[in-house]
């Protein structure tokens, strides 16, 4: 069902400063920040051969994200993206298998443009992961 890594997803405490590690000190292509306010976030992608990283920086006081800064004030590792050719089938085979989908269980636009959905880290062996249809 899932195919390639799409991306890792990375909380950062400081966008800019990370953005610049990653272009200056790494020598990687960086894109320039969006804030996806439905999701609470402000992103920065960092294109590699192979896959994405997601820097991700809170937007606002109630980000879904602020609370992982607060216990991780360096940042880290929030999770993983793999694609999927249709979201809402691989949905309904995850739930049926006993998957447990994070907020209402309907797809919400991601930061590629394309539907995306979260599952509980419980379930994949304490790994939050994302699934965006391709």
């Amino acid at each position: 069902m899932i195919g390639r890594l799409n991306h890792v997803a990375i909380v950062v405490p400081d966008l800019a400063a990370a953005a610049g590690t990653y272009r200056n000190t790494l020598g990687a292509t960086v894109s320039e920040a969006v804030d996806l306010p439905d999701h609470g976030v402000t992103t920065v992608f960092v294109e590699l051969p192979n896959t994405k990283i997601e820097l991700l920086h809170p937007l606002g006081s109630d980000s879904p994200i602020a609370k992982f800064l607060e216990k991780n004030a360096a940042g880290g590792m929030h999770h993983v993206c793999y694609e999927v050719e249709d979201i809402i089938a691989a949905r309904d085979k995850l739930v049926a298998e006993g998957a447990r989908i994070l907020g209402d269980g309907e797809p919400k636009t991601g930061a590629h443009g394309k539907p995306v959905l979260f599952l509980h880290p419980k379930d994949f062996c304490g790994t939050l992961v994302e699934l965006e249809e391709v």
